[in-house]
Order: C-alpha cells, then structure tokens, then sequence
C-alpha cells in the first residue's frame, strides 16, 4: 500500500522530513568501474570500444560498421509504422517551435562613463546526445536532447547509442533524422560518454553530452564533466500531482502511475484536502497497476518511493511543494494559476485537470529533460542555453578609460598585482604607485 501522510497528524513534519529525505538510487557503486572504462576508452581509443562492445553488446564493431549509414536509416524508417513517424514529424515541429522562442538576444550599449558593454551568444562547435537502446528505447528523448541543440546553432552532432546484438531501434534513429543528428554511432555504455568526450577511433569528441542512460552512464557523465558540459546527472522520474476532490480519481492515478512505470525508484505523490478522494486513487491505482504490462515496476515504485498526503486545505500545498521541489509538477485544481503564483521550485508545471504530464512528455513543446532530486529548487530543464555559451563585451575609448581606469589601478595595487595596475597607467600617462 502506497505511504499515507496525513498534514493534521502531530507527527507529520518529522514524517514529510523523513520521506523527502529518502534516497531513492539503487545504491549501485560504479564509480570505480566507470573511471576504469574511461581511462582505458582514453589510452586505447577504439581497440577499447571494440572490446568493451563485444563483452556487453555481443557483436564484433570495426571501424566500419561504428557508424550507422545513411541507408541504414533510410531502412528503419521505411521500417516504421507510418503513424508513428508521422507523430515523430508532429512532435518535432512543436518541439522545435517551442524552443527557437528561447533563442537568447545579443545586446551592446554604452554607459554613462562612455564604456561599451554587452554580450553576445555564440553555439558550442559539436554536441555528444546519448541515447538508450534495447528494451529502453525512447524516441521522444532523441528529439528532446537534439533539436534545442541544432535550434541553437551547433554545427556537429553526434549520437551514441548501444546495439545490442548489433541492432539499433528503428523509431530511434529516424527520430535521430528528423531532430539533425549528424553521426550516429554504434556504442553505449560509459564507453560511449568517453568517445564523446575524449574521442576514440572515428568519433571526435564534443563540448557537450546530455541524453538520458543507466546508473553507468549517468557517472560516466559526472566524471567527465570540466572536460566537457553535461546536461545534468539525472536522477529517477518522479511526479507530484496537487488535485482537489473535483478530478476523475482514474485521471490522477494515471497520471501518478505514468511516472511510476519508468523505473523501481520513481516516485509519485498525491497532495489533496480530500481524504475520500484520496481513497478513490489509491484504489484506482491498484486496479490500473493490476491491469498495466508494467505493473511489476509501476507497483514497486508507488508502493515503496511514493505517498498520498492528506492537508487540511489546498493553501497547505504549496509550501510541501517547494520543499519537494518536484521535477513535473500537475496543478489539478480550479485556480491553477493562482496556485502557480505561489510556488517557486518545479521543472515543468502542467496547469489544469485536461493537462497530463504525458504530453509534456512527447508533444507539447517544452523539454522534458528536466531535474531531479530536488535540483529544481537550483536548476532548469534542458534548452538551448545548454548548447550555448554568453561571452562579454567591452570596449573603452580614451575618455572612457579616463573615467574608469584610476579605481581600477587601485583596486589592482590593494590586491598587489602590480601589472595589472600597470597595464591601466601606461595608457593614461599616471605615475605608478
């Protein structure tokens, strides 16, 4: 039976402390692993993918056959079910069109003291996408990762994914044409994250890897990060849905179950001021688990990672919210809006009772690459400012340097640097110090 909280309850802050505190990773240690992998990635370049491929994946990689050819997709795409490319073409538009809004815009302008100043907003040269394959092939995450990269201008893409058995999802890689996936390359692993990083054999590294991947991948990430950007270290899906006694109780437990069924250690919670409504979930959600193919993972998730919190009013919400600072948040509620104003730390809000979390998911624009563990409470989801880098601008003339140079001097002579100092002086003719 999924946790129940209960906001009247003497015990409940010392409860919500606890269950918010949980570790929910599967404590794998794979740290020293990973780093093995990467250095041997980094001294043997491809002889090290080759090997590595053969033990995990189970088929002999050449140089050759690393990269998957342009006839190659042209075979999965004619492969595809033409419904579900035409939902890849639909949900790429979206997914473009939401993110060219967020473009960033360059600026310059001159200040009072005559100094030009500003910024400009320039692409990282190549991107490195990681992309799950075998059983957990996700399409949606190919055109998440890579169209905000291209929309921001990236010249280089590059994919890696594993083939088991030499054998690449076919949606995958015709969701890979669609979002402008240059070079797509038969490997995976933390293998994969060093070629990307490093290089190995055919594949240049890159500035930036995002995409989503095992607990392997995910430290891969964080151990290559300063040699490269990453996109986050990702942790398991989760979901908080705020819902009054007004909502369909089905709808709720769908949209709970819908994060559940990723993986063991998800979580979904319920926040209501409905208690009977919180009972018609709880059993809507046991009779959903029963019936689900994914009833084994979706129920270990709600039962052991998830909880139904019980407040005395609606007002309560917010403040558990921002503590929890969920990565998808559903605001199921009259007023969406007015509660919206209240909360401060979530990655993706989804406004209303006709707003399922799913569609953010697969076609309504914004990326669903978002964080986790609480990181909302400091981080964002995946844009186009990750594949992007903000450089300043400034230019001082005579007059300008008049103006601001001689408290810039003395700045340098109290931190004794004497050459910075200098380099000021010399242009305004001022006696050294």
């Amino acid at each position: 039976m999924v946790h129940r909280l209960t906001s009247a309850d003497p015990g409940f802050a010392a409860d919500f402390a606890a269950f918010i505190a949980k570790d929910r990773d599967d404590g794998a240690d794979v740290a020293g692993a990973v780093a093995a992998i990467i250095a041997s990635v980094r001294a043997d370049g491809f002889a090290a993918l080759r090997r590595y491929t053969e033990a995990f994946d189970r088929f002999a990689l050449t140089e050759t056959s690393l990269r998957v050819s342009d006839a190659e997709i042209d075979a999965a795409e004619a492969a595809c079910d033409a419904e579900d490319l035409a939902a890849l073409d639909f949900a790429a538009a979206r997914i473009r069109g939401y993110h060219e809004k967020q473009t960033p815009q360059d600026m310059r302008y001159t200040d009072d003291a005559g100094v030009t100043l500003g910024w400009r907003w320039t692409p990282v040269d190549a991107a490195g996408l990681y992309a799950p394959g075998g059983r957990a092939a996700y399409p949606s995450s190919v055109l998440m990762n890579a169209i905000p990269a291209k929309v921001a201008g990236v010249a280089r893409l590059a994919m890696v994914s594993p083939a088991p058995d030499g054998e690449m999802n076919p949606l995958v890689l015709a969701a890979a044409r669609r979002a402008g996936v240059d070079e797509i390359y038969r490997v995976g692993g933390a293998q994969g994250v060093a070629a990307l990083a490093y290089g190995a054999g055919p594949i240049a590294p890159t500035d930036v890897i995002v995409g989503p991947g095992n607990a392997y991948v995910a430290e891969a990430k964080r151990q290559v990060f300063g040699h490269v950007g990453i996109d986050s270290v990702a942790g398991p899906s989760e979901i908080l849905v705020v819902a009054d006694g007004a909502n369909d109780p089905a709808w709720i437990a769908a949209d709970l179950l819908s994060q559940a069924e990723h993986d063991p250690s998800s979580q979904s919670v319920l926040i209501t001021d409905d208690a009977a409504f919180a009972d018609a979930v709880a059993g809507a959600a046991e009779t959903q688990l029963a019936a689900s193919p994914r009833g084994a993972v979706a129920g270990a998730a709600w039962r052991e990672n998830s909880a139904i919190i019980v407040v005395s009013a609606l007002e309560e919400a917010a403040a558990l919210v921002d503590r929890i600072a969920p990565e998808h948040l559903e605001l199921a509620v009259a007023d969406p809006e007015a509660m919206l104003a209240r909360i401060r730390h979530a990655g993706a809000v989804f406004l209303g009772r006709h707003t399922p979390e799913a569609v953010g998911d697969y076609v309504a624009g914004p990326d669903h690459v978002l964080p986790t563990a609480r990181a909302a409470r400091y981080a964002s989801g995946l844009s186009v400012l990750d594949f992007m880098k903000r450089t300043s601008v400034i230019g001082c003339d005579a007059g300008a340097l008049r103006r601001i140079g001689p408290p810039a001097a003395r700045l340098a002579d109290a931190e004794g640097l004497p050459s910075h100092a200098h380099s000021i002086r010399v242009r305004l003719g001022a006696p050294e110090r």
